[in-house]
């Protein structure tokens, strides 16, 4: 292994990569530590603590904390999501932006420029928000006025369209999706903070004798759901597809065999994101109500970790997944494309009668898809709330009533990497890795993995 860390810095191009990505996510890091002026960030922090759960929390997530001390950074990457999404969506609903997509480099350009002017405005919008809300909060603000609004609304607009400019850099300069790094940077950053309160759990024996064996038992949890993210992360369904012979002048042409990979997780860790999102505005929208006779009950039942929340959030999750597959995968434009290189799938009609076949397959392999996004997702929520079942009428809520205190209301553990993080971590990490492995192969040197494929250059044998 260590041999093929070395072949990464004998590449003076790939070396070249691999600093200037260093140094951008270097710069991305100490942003996090400027903070917006006139804030008052002992407050601020403690109101985060008191709304992990809620829709301020799950940004946060993203931001690395930088939102819960509002650092020049502290809006992060999401006003550009957000904007990528919202013209992705409307590439299906509005015609002209899908003939422009269509056009290639220079319609992508396009979009690209477009997708900017966008995050400025969302993150200008953002901003006006955040320091409105600031300022109806008490002691939250040092100096509140007109000058502390427009301070903020420069200050995080500027930082959010520099981390933007920043993720854009690495992709074009560095090693992988500058974005997604930039996601992950803010992520990890949270790995020693977990590592600590593991370990201080630990020494003051926090759950007494079943401490220990609870601790083993986390690490062996966290090393499995690693595992099953990448076996599931690499798997894939492989369509056979064999391609006719065709004579082009004098020459032969196909007559290859090929397959169309079908990956089981198509839409990423997109689903969780989305239905996410959702269910945590509703309890960030309705906090001014939560002592009202009639909306009080029903934003309780959709706190994090309720039976309702559970349920709303897995068919969210089975939806979203749905929907996001058939935005970036379109089955009868495969068949076409299929049919117009003389491809064929054995035993199936080429045309129409392709593309169902293709679209019954990955509709059943989604379904997969999706649960494995709910399995992951739900892991750490039942460690950390429990299972409230208890929380239901009749025999099932009495029955689950009787078991032990840790089941219904969880171990408390501070399960840092927790799903939509789990699998932005590891998903980042694998297709980082990739890259860095198709430049390794590329240039005759050993990839990672066993399987990648390697080629090996000439040996002089004199």
């Amino acid at each position: 292994m260590l041999e093929k860390l070395a072949n990464v810095f004998r590449v003076p191009d790939l070396r070249k990569r691999i600093l200037f990505t260093l140094g951008l996510l270097a710069v991305y890091r100490l942003g996090g530590h400027i903070p917006t002026p006139g804030i008052n960030a002992d407050k601020l922090a403690q109101f985060f603590d008191q709304n992990r759960g809620s829709f301020l929390g799950f940004v946060d997530l993203f931001s690395g904390g930088q939102l819960r001390r509002l650092t020049v950074f502290a809006l992060g990457i999401m006003p550009y999501i957000t904007a990528s999404i919202i013209l992705q969506l409307m590439t299906v609903v509005y015609e002209p932006l899908a003939k422009l997509q269509k056009e290639g480099e220079l319609g992508r350009k396009k979009i690209t420029q477009w997708t900017r002017y966008l995050t400025l405005g969302l993150s200008a919008v953002q901003s006006l928000g955040i320091a409105f809300t600031l300022q109806r909060q008490p002691d939250f603000v040092v100096n509140p006025g007109i000058g502390f609004v427009l301070m903020t609304m420069l200050t995080l607009t500027t930082g959010s369209v520099f981390i933007m400019w920043l993720g854009e850099q690495i992709t074009e300069r560095g090693v992988g999706n500058g974005m997604s790094l930039l996601i992950f940077a803010g992520i990890v950053v949270g790995l020693p903070k977990a590592v600590a309160d593991l370990a201080e759990k630990v020494q003051s024996q926090a759950w007494g004798n079943f401490t220990l064996p609870a601790m083993l038992m986390l690490v062996v949890l966290m090393v499995a759901v690693v595992a099953f993210i990448v076996f599931v992360e690499r798997s894939e369904r492989r369509i056979p597809v064999q391609y006719a012979k065709r004579v082009v002048g004098r020459k032969i042409m196909g007559g290859q065999s090929t397959h169309l990979p079908l990956r089981v997780n198509s839409g990423g860790v997109m689903p969780v994101i989305f239905a996410s999102s959702i269910l945590t505005l509703p309890q960030t929208a309705g906090a001014l109500f939560k002592d009202n006779r009639y909306f009080g009950p029903m934003l309780r039942a959709l706190q994090w970790g309720e039976p309702l929340y559970t349920l709303l959030y897995a068919i969210g999750i089975i939806f979203f997944a749905y929907f996001y597959v058939s935005i970036i995968f379109n089955p009868t434009e495969v068949a076409d494309n299929m049919r117009k290189y003389g491809g064929f799938i054995p035993g199936i009609r080429p045309g129409v009668r392709t593309a169902n076949y293709i679209n019954d397959i990955l509709t059943r392999i989604t379904l997969v898809g999706a649960l494995y996004l709910i399995l992951i997702s739900f892991i750490p929520e039942w460690m950390i709330a429990g299972l409230r079942l208890n929380h239901l009428w009749g025999p099932v809520g009495a029955f689950f009533e009787r078991l032990p205190n840790w089941v219904t209301n969880g171990l408390g553990v501070n399960f840092y990497f927790g799903g939509t993080s789990l699998l932005i971590v590891v998903g980042v990490a694998m297709d980082t890795i990739n890259q860095v492995e198709s430049q390794l192969v590329m240039r005759h040197y050993e990839g990672f993995t066993p399987r990648s494929g390697r080629v090996r250059g000439r040996r002089s044998t004199w």
